[in-house]
């Protein structure tokens, strides 16, 4: 028996409002509980999820999460049409994927990728 997937990935924010926004509006998941004033806030990604919870320190950690779309490019162009700035444009990787990254409002690192078809 052995670990056969990932359920959720919680992570610290400072400013529950603000990452809100991020994740539910510039981002596009689905919000299932919480919100911008709650301490606790999940999202549906798939047959996952992405919790946050709110922390009285900005986190001390960082971390990177890799999210799967169906349009690398098309992702790229609706997060920089809110203005937002990734720290690489779209790439294709020679690992075998098209991705890039933005940093969420806590620095966590999001990579936004689509396997690259043969």
């Amino acid at each position: 028996m052995g670990v056969e997937s990932i359920s959720a990935i919680t992570l610290a924010v400072s400013d529950m409002a603000r990452s809100v926004v991020f994740y539910r509006d510039q981002v596009g998941l689905e919000m299932l509980y919480g919100g911008e004033g709650a301490a606790f806030t999940s999202f549906r990604v798939g047959g996952g999820y992405i919790n946050l919870i709110l922390s009285e320190t900005s986190p001390a950690w960082w971390g990177r999460l890799i999210l799967y779309v169906d349009d690398v490019d098309a992702q790229y162009r609706r997060l920089t049409g809110f203005g937002l700035t990734p720290s690489t444009a779209p790439a294709d990787a020679r690992w075998g994927e098209r991705y890039f990254h933005i940093d969420d409002p806590d620095g966590h690192e999001l990579s936004f990728a689509r396997p690259l078809r043969a």
